[in-house]
C-alpha cells in the first residue's frame, strides 16, 4: 500500500518543539506508508528555504507559488517562473484567496494576484494548489474565468458543504483533498459531502503541520498522521483502505501528469 501526502509544509514543522528531525520525521512516515509527499510553498523565500531543509530528497516533489497572505506589491512573477523550471518542481501553489480576518491583503489585490499566477500555471502547463477561506464563490468565480480546467488542480483542505459549489469545482475538472478536518467531531456536515466526492476526483493530506487528525488534534501535525485520514476517507467511502491508496496513487500521476517510473 502506497499513501501520498497531496499537501504539506515540512520546513514549518517545529522540530525542537517534537525533539525529532526531518529525518525522523519522515522514516516515521514511511513506516506508515507515506511514501511520497508533495512540498507546497507560501512565498518565494520559503520556497528557497523549504529546498535547502530537504536536499532533493527522494520521493519529494515540489510546488511554488505565493499564498493570499503574502500577497504583498514586490512580488516579482519572473521569480515564481525560474523556480518552476526546475525538475521536481511540478504545481504552482499554494495559491488563492483568503478573506479571513487574519488576512490584511485587501480582496482586489488577492484577486489579482491569484489571476496572474493562474497565467503562470497555463504558460507552464501545471496545475494549481488553490488555498480558499471565506471566499468559496469568488474562487470558483475566478477559476471559471480563467479556464484552467484544461489544467485543472486541487482545493487543498476541503471544508465545503454546499453540494452546488463541490459539483462547480468538480466540473472545472478539479481534485478534492481532503485533511485532518474529516475527523473532527464537529464535522459530520463534511463527512457528510464525501459520498458525492467521486473516487477519481480524490486525494488526501496533511497540510502539516496544521489540522492535525484525531486522535492527535491540538499537536504538531506530521505526514505520519496521513494514515488516519486515509482510514477515515476510506470508511466514508465504504471501500478497502488499500484499494482507496491505490485509487489516489492514479488520481495524483495523472493530476500531475507524472510518468510511471516516478511512483511505483
Amino acid at each position: 500500500m502506497i499513501l501520498i501526502d497531496s499537501h504539506c509544509h515540512l520546513d514549518k514543522i517545529n522540530y525542537k518543539k517534537i525533539k525529532k528531525n526531518i529525518y525522523q520525521i519522515l522514516k516515521e512516515a514511511k513506516k506508515k506508508n507515506i511514501k511520497y509527499i508533495l512540498n507546497v510553498s507560501t512565498s518565494i523565500n520559503n520556497f528557497d528555504k523549504m529546498k535547502i531543509l530537504l536536499k532533493n530528497k527522494k520521493n519529494i516533489f515540489y510546488a511554488c507559488g505565493i499564498h493570499p497572505f503574502y500577497y504583498k506589491k514586490n512580488i516579482i512573477i519572473e521569480e515564481i517562473k525560474k523556480r518552476l523550471k526546475e525538475k521536481k518542481v511540478i504545481a504552482v501553489g499554494e495559491i488563492g484567496l483568503d478573506y479571513s480576518k487574519q488576512n490584511k491583503i485587501n480582496k482586489e489585490r488577492q484577486k489579482k494576484m491569484f489571476l496572474d499566477q493562474i497565467k503562470i500555471s497555463k504558460e507552464f502547463k501545471k496545475p494549481i494548489i488553490v488555498h480558499t477561506r471565506n471566499s468559496i464563490k469568488d474562487t470558483i468565480k475566478i477559476l471559471e474565468i480563467s479556464e484552467i480546467s484544461n489544467y485543472g488542480g486541487i482545493i487543498h483542505s476541503f471544508n465545503q458543504t454546499n453540494l452546488k459549489n463541490l459539483k462547480k469545482i468538480i466540473d472545472l475538472n478539479f481534485y478534492i483533498s481532503i485533511s485532518g478536518i474529516i475527523t473532527f467531531k464537529n464535522a459530520s456536515e463534511l463527512r457528510n459531502i464525501i459520498k458525492y466526492i467521486p473516487l477519481n476526483k480524490l486525494l488526501i493530506e496533511t497540510d502539516s503541520p496544521y489540522l492535525s487528525p484525531e486522535p492527535y488534534r491540538g499537536k504538531e501535525n506530521r505526514p505520519s498522521n496521513l494514515y488516519y485520514i486515509a482510514k477515515c476517507v476510506a470508511k466514508l467511502k465504504k471501500i478497502k483502505l488499500d484499494e482507496i491508496s491505490e485509487i489516489m496513487k492514479e488520481n495524483f500521476k495523472k493530476l500531475f501528469n507524472l510518468k510511471k517510473k516516478s511512483i511505483t
